[in-house]
């Protein structure tokens, strides 16, 4: 980029913000100079601006090889506008939520040239404009306040690194006391406030003076690699791991980790726990986080507790005749059940607590059925959830009896608590949970205590594909050797389902060999050994030829599912190009940009945290919906959810949103869609695993397209993982439970 003068001074009405890093603050931006002619590009960290704003812009004038001209800014202040059209302008943007342009005319209709000194100082004369009534002009005062906040501690963050939409989340959690919290309990952020992590909490902390080495830096530092640990699936670290982990993280010797470990569990920050190990060797000295040892040992305990209760909410099933009820249930559903599955109905109806598990085709979906018939045939209370409303909703259309997602089968409410516990325990004799293997280690531990003594509790899920995305792996530590939970594994695949080629090939990638992909019609397989190429084909498999040859809607039929989330063929990439194709900008729909991201009508999204306190009962991780609204007056984003909810996110809290059309694999558990399309490209290599693989094409109903490379292929089918995760629930339910962990039960 060639320079031309520098130290010029440019002022501007910003338009329009055609890029934004909401990490850096970069941004990319259309202005006008008010001298007429075209829009003027300017770029640099413009860090909190808004489409409506005046700016004072102090740089330079460049030319870009492939952009032209456009201005550099090295510093930016907001000017307010002074003339009434400039402030109807300002004031109509959308900049301050509750005005837009018909009621910004109105007011400066009113007040002239005196509107922005009315807001600011008397507000309460708002209510001179007519038409204006009190409830509007205080939410109008509210965030003409806030924003004013919001833009102080902006300024005080910049200088630390911090970006526009942590800096809102920040001001959102401490209000005034925001700076002086950055300030003096940097490492508090990445605790309290979503989005910041130890890493930008570091970065913070340094800006402000915390010395390396201060035990404030090193007990958070050890404590986010414990958090960091979880988000992998990890429950706990052994010792040698955490400490290895900490010094590479924190770049200070190993004492000194050492010496703050042991603060962290003198204060109960971390929880020490020694662990015996099968093979004789010395105990494997394990840590925790507080909220994950307690669930591990709840957990535990509840289900040894459910399986030795000493009531039965089903005593029918004790002393029934089997063959007379099978009988029966024959004569009501014209199927013979297979022996495995017999097997499976009599233990969920004669145990409290088993396990179901199985491939594809194998039967579970008839099994669970004909378990909820026998069930519902004696007068049992029954009830059915899975983790998500996808799940649940193929549950309850299996079954005919009501399902629910299991957040909301507990009443999850603000900061994770349960409605129902063991205290308030659910009114049922049969829980039947669906998809449990992703059931993470705090979602199963609050289930279980819901669960009331005597009921039966019925776990269903395919072991072999990929753990919870949260920490712990469940079902297999259930059905891990020696834990004394009763299960059934089907493994007969059944002629109907023989004959399909997702069936077959998901069971042979579960078996370690490539799948057939030519001659079947629901088995495809697009080859190329270029990721760009991958990802353009990908996309005109979606949009283009799945619509034409199998007449599937590419929004609501078919599903984008990706090893990764970055990379040319990764979910991200892949989310522009799809978007640009599906839900394309059109000129009369409101569009809102946040971060590098741009959100319109239609879009299919994704929800990336667990947040209590929206909808009826939360809004969980994985939720998938369509944007279906987009009120720039009262800047809101209204989405739509797989659980029909219409969920409400302001303008500052899209960042718990991300485009759907592509998702990873991980992020696709417990869904089902009639078409799954699944680049594979060898830019993926690390992630390309056969749980991976056997998960995303069991995600598909009726369809499954490859797309990419043979060898990726090969790889993925090859690599049998990446090994176990950190868990001591198997040794718990075992009965060998340590010290420690008896006393914390």
């Amino acid at each position: 980029m060639a320079e031309a003068r520098t130290g010029t001074v440019l002022e501007a009405t910003l338009e329009r913000i055609t890029y934004a890093n909401a990490q850096t603050g970069y941004t990319v931006a259309r202005v006008d100079t008010g001298r007429g002619g075209d829009l003027v590009t300017v770029v640099g960290s413009l860090l909190g601006v808004q489409p409506g704003e005046t700016l004072r812009l102090q740089g330079r004038w460049a030319a870009h090889p492939q952009y032209g001209r456009q201005f550099v800014v090295e510093d930016h202040t907001t000017v307010l506008p002074a003339t009434v059209q400039g402030i109807r302008r300002y004031l109509g943007s959308g900049l301050v939520k509750g005005i837009g342009p018909r009621l910004a005319e109105r007011i400066v209709d009113h007040f002239g040239t005196d509107a922005l000194r009315v807001i600011e100082e008397e507000p309460a004369r708002l209510a001179e404009v007519p038409n204006l009534g009190p409830k509007r002009t205080r939410l109008i005062t509210e965030a003409w306040e806030e924003q004013r906040a919001i833009k102080e501690v902006m300024v005080f963050l910049q200088g630390v690194g911090v970006s526009t939409s942590l800096a809102v989340r920040i001001y959102k959690q401490y209000g005034g006391a925001s700076i002086g919290v950055v300030r003096t309990e940097p490492y508090r952020l990445a605790a309290e406030v979503w989005g910041i992590g130890f890493r930008t909490a570091d970065t913070i902390a340094a800006a402000v003076g915390i010395p390396h080495d201060s035990t404030q830096r090193v007990e958070a530092g050890v404590q986010f690699v414990l958090s960091e640990a979880t988000g992998q699936g990890h429950c706990f670290l052994p010792e040698a791991d955490l400490v290895a982990r900490s010094v590479e993280i924190l770049q200070v010797p190993a004492v000194l980790v050492g010496h703050c470990l042991a603060l962290l569990v003198a204060d109960q920050g971390v929880i020490r726990d020694e662990l015996p190990r099968a093979d004789g060797q010395p105990p494997t000295v394990a840590y925790y986080l507080v909220p994950f040892h307690r669930a591990e040992v709840s957990l535990a305990a509840g289900l040894r507790r459910l399986a030795t209760a000493g009531v039965d909410r089903m005593p029918a099933f004790a002393t029934v005749d089997w063959d007379a009820a099978l009988g029966w249930l024959h004569r009501r559903t014209g199927v013979d059940l297979a022996p495995g599955q017999q097997e499976a109905v009599r233990l969920a109806l004669t145990e409290r607590v088993a396990v179901l598990t199985g491939g594809p085709g194998c039967g579970k979906s008839f099994t669970v059925r004909s378990i909820v018939t026998l069930a519902a045939a004696k007068g049992a209370r029954i009830v059915l959830a899975a983790p998500t409303g996808r799940a649940a909703r193929r549950l309850s259309e299996l079954t005919g009896v009501g399902a629910v997602t299991v957040h909301r089968l507990l009443e999850l409410r603000p900061g994770g608590d349960a409605g129902f516990d063991r205290d308030r325990p659910l009114e049922a004799d049969l829980v039947v949970v669906d998809e449990s293997s992703m059931l993470d280690l705090l979602l199963a531990n609050k289930l279980v205590r819901a669960v009331p003594p005597g009921a039966h509790l019925l776990l269903v899920g395919d072991v072999d594909q990929l753990p919870s995305v949260g920490a712990g792996e469940v079902l297999r530590d259930l059905l891990a050797e020696g834990t004394p939970v009763p299960h059934v594994r089907l493994t007969q695949v059944f002629r109907q389902a023989s004959r399909s080629g997702v069936v077959t090939n998901a069971h042979r990638i579960n078996a370690g060999t490539v799948p057939e992909v030519r001659g079947l019609d629901d088995f495809f397989l697009f080859a190329t050994d270029d990721a760009e190429e991958a990802a353009r084909l990908t996309a005109d498999v979606v949009v283009r030829r799945i619509p034409a040859r199998f007449g599937l809607d590419p929004r609501r039929d078919v599903q984008v599912l990706t090893p990764v989330h970055r990379g040319p063929a990764g979910a991200a990439a892949l989310n522009e190009l799809l978007q640009e194709a599906l839900t394309p900008a059109q000129p009369d729909r409101p569009e809102k940009r946040f971060g590098g991201r741009v959100f319109r009508v239609g879009d299919k999204v994704s929800q990336i945290r667990n947040d209590y306190d929206k909808g009826r009962n939360g809004v969980f991780n994985g939720t998938q919906g369509v944007v279906t609204a987009i009120d720039t007056v009262e800047q809101t984003v209204t989405v739509r959810t797989d659980e029909d909810e219409s969920i409400v996110y302001d303008f500052g809290e899209l960042d718990e949103l991300v485009h759907a059309y592509a998702v990873t694999v991980h992020r696709s558990q417990g869904s089902e869609y009639p078409c799954v399309v699944i680049p594979l490209t060898t830019s993926a290599w690390a992630m390309l695993q056969r749980n991976l693989l056997y998960t995303a094409v069991t995600r598909a109903k009726r369809l499954v397209v490859l797309v990419g490379s043979p060898r990726a292929l090969g790889q993925a089918v090859r690599a049998a993982g990446s090994g176990r995760r950190h868990t001591a629930l198997a040794h718990r339910l075992r009965g060998r439970a340590s010290a420690a962990g008896a006393a914390a039960a």
